[in-house]
């Protein structure tokens, strides 16, 4: 650490003394003595001293919350060191098929606070697997990465890559017996059994096609998916606009009691 010198003393001669004396002149005056140093640490306005007011405020600053909330350790693990929005999505059990959603964000004072939620979402009709094959009608279990959408409707305003293409018109009817029309107006692609970076229309399946593929997010059709995650229409509209490419988003999805190991 450098040291700062003080400017050097100025030393002022005595005055003379204006009569002589026989014996001679008489001394200077000699300088008055240097003020005492301070022996106590400047003090702030609650006259504790600053060093103690610092120690104390760094105790009582808030520590960022280390995991999502409701993700336990071995689940945090996966999420990828950059990411800072997660949508979590839980189950109540491993045989439910209807859900929670709730986005989050990472802040660097504060760690994982709530952004947006908790929305209610349709899963598989069969509820979850972490081994899913293509037709068991659960949906998989883990962390993914999303950042590919699309939709039969025109882009709402996100900042993901969009495929607007007439391939996402839907007819039929739901497992249980619900109109399908309108489901992919706006999709998002999760990275299960997927090359990223391609519109989720795309069919390549890197784990073979009996692992199943075309998990996405999408509007609720009112039940039960195959395996993607559903949310109403305008929930779905709103989390398109919040996603942010950058933040490197994921979804966390599964039964609470398992992702919350």
């Amino acid at each position: 650490m450098p040291v700062r010198k003080g400017a050097p003393a100025l030393l002022s001669a005595g005055t003379l003394c204006a009569a002589l004396l026989l014996t001679g002149c008489a001394s200077p005056t000699p300088p008055a003595p240097a003020p005492p140093a301070p022996t106590t640490a400047p003090t702030s306005d609650d006259s504790r001293p600053a060093a103690a007011v610092a120690a104390n405020d760094l105790a009582s600053a808030p520590v960022p919350a280390p995991r999502i909330p409701g993700i336990g350790p071995a689940t945090q693990a996966l999420v990828p060191d950059g990411t800072t929005q997660a949508l979590v999505v839980t189950g109540a059990t491993a045989d439910s098929n209807t859900s929670i959603a709730t986005l989050y964000r990472r802040d660097p004072a504060r760690g994982w606070t709530e952004a947006a939620g908790p929305w209610p979402t349709h899963n598989a009709l069969e509820g979850w697997t972490d081994d899913h094959t293509a037709g068991d009608l659960r949906s998989p279990i883990g962390v993914f990465r999303i950042g590919d959408a699309g939709g039969l409707l025109p882009d709402p305003g996100t900042r993901l890559p969009y495929d607007e293409d007439e391939e996402f018109a839907i007819s039929g009817t739901g497992l249980s017996g619900e109109p399908l029309e309108g489901s992919f107006d706006h999709v998002i692609a999760i990275d299960y059994n997927r090359v990223p970076g391609r519109t989720p229309l795309d069919k390549e399946r890197p784990l073979g096609d009996e692992k199943g593929g075309g998990v996405w997010i999408h509007v609720d059709h009112g039940g039960p998916t195959q395996a993607c995650i559903a949310l109403e229409r305008e929930t779905m509209r709103h989390l398109l606009r919040a996603l942010d490419p950058a933040a490197e988003p994921v979804v966390i999805m599964g039964p609470a009691p398992e992702i919350g190991e």
